[in-house]
């Protein structure tokens, strides 16, 4: 949705309420797009052990299928998950 800073100033309960609902809201001057106004994004999902391993062997068959190798020192930057979303 394009929205004019004029818009946005008179009707900002409204823009608000359409990016709470999740849409991505271009902020417009003089119908020249300057910024996006995007959702915050939550945390990713929780997802069960059991289910991740199934999605990485699902996803380490179709690599095996393609021939992708990657070796683990590609991967190896010195920080925990934690770290990277802190």
């Amino acid at each position: 949705m394009d929205v004019s800073v004029r818009e946005l100033r008179n009707h900002t309960a409204r823009v608000v309420a359409a990016v709470e609902a999740g849409e991505l809201i271009v902020l417009t001057v003089h119908g020249r797009p300057v910024a996006d106004i995007v959702p915050r994004q939550m945390r990713s999902e929780r997802r069960a052990s059991e289910r991740l391993l199934a999605e990485l062997e699902e996803i380490s068959a179709h690599a095996a299928a393609l021939a992708v190798e990657s070796p683990g020192a590609d991967f190896d930057v010195g920080l925990t998950t934690d770290d990277m979303v802190a």
